[in-house]
């Protein structure tokens, strides 16, 4: 299993924990975990609607691809440890991490 820690934008935190041979993107599991994730474009990296922050862990994701660095520059209050939670597949590299959710509500 995967574990991770999630903290919504109330600041309320809950660990979930995935199955490591799930086909799911972090987005979608977020979204399934019923977390209020608008995700516009359906995790195509378009809208950043699933905007998280990486509290913990960031230095053991895979590195951000391109589509995903030009919309997290449209967005005001991103930073060096904002992730688009459509672009990161579920694996062991998600396993220990802390998010912040900071994109827009549904």
């Amino acid at each position: 299993m995967i574990k991770l820690t999630v903290i919504d934008r109330d600041d309320t935190e809950q660990e979930i924990e995935i199955p490591t041979d799930i086909n799911l993107n972090l987005m979608e599991v977020l979204k399934a975990s019923e977390y209020n994730i608008l995700a516009t474009c359906g995790g195509m990296a378009l809208c950043a609607t699933c905007h998280v922050q990486v509290l913990e862990g960031l230095e053991q994701l895979a590195d951000v691809q391109d589509a995903e660095l030009d919309m997290l520059d449209t967005l005001p209050d991103a930073g060096t440890d904002s992730r688009l939670a459509c672009q990161l597949k579920v694996n062991e590299q998600l396993n220990g991490i802390k998010i912040k959710i900071r994109g827009e509500e549904a």
